[in-house]
């Protein structure tokens, strides 16, 4: 902290702790979305069942980012990226975990589900490297581990 002549104190960058949060956070959520595909190639349904819990706890931190956000009077753009990825987590709770319906195999649910979860995907990229770009290339570099693993699922 730096003092002002006025002594009290000034804090530079005070969202620090929250980008890093919304930056951890986006990690965990490419590498468990990587963990589940893995899970469901391999046939590994334990891993499965704790992939999904931890991409659903992540609608934890990514809410109080979003409320950090607002509070703050943060960029329409940033408020606007996380409530995508927060929709999409909703929007995976209630598929998977409350409806329990097969919705990949329905299109017409499957199809804006999919966009929605690379819209959150996207957002997470972009505000993370809006903020800093070399962890942008973190997130970046995490979510084409996701893609490899998507593809090696369907393999």
């Amino acid at each position: 902290m730096l003092k002002s002549n006025v002594n009290y104190p000034i804090v530079e960058n005070k969202n620090g702790f929250f980008d890093l949060l919304f930056f951890v956070s986006s990690i965990i959520f490419n590498l468990a979305i990587s963990g589940l595909y893995l899970a469901v190639k391999l046939d590994k349904q334990l891993f499965l069942k704790i992939c999904g819990i931890i991409v659903v706890l992540l609608i934890i931190p990514f809410t109080i980012t979003l409320i950090y956000y607002l509070k703050s009077n943060s960029k329409k753009r940033i408020i606007v990226m996380n409530l995508i990825v927060l929709f999409y987590l909703l929007v995976e709770l209630f598929l998977d975990y409350i409806l329990k319906i097969p919705f990949r195999d329905i299109l017409s649910i499957h199809i804006p589900y999919i966009i929605i979860f690379y819209a959150a995907a996207y957002s997470m990229i972009i505000v993370v490297w809006r903020n800093n770009w070399k962890k942008g290339l973190i997130v970046l570099s995490t979510f084409l581990v996701l893609i490899v693993c998507l593809i090696y699922m369907f393999s």
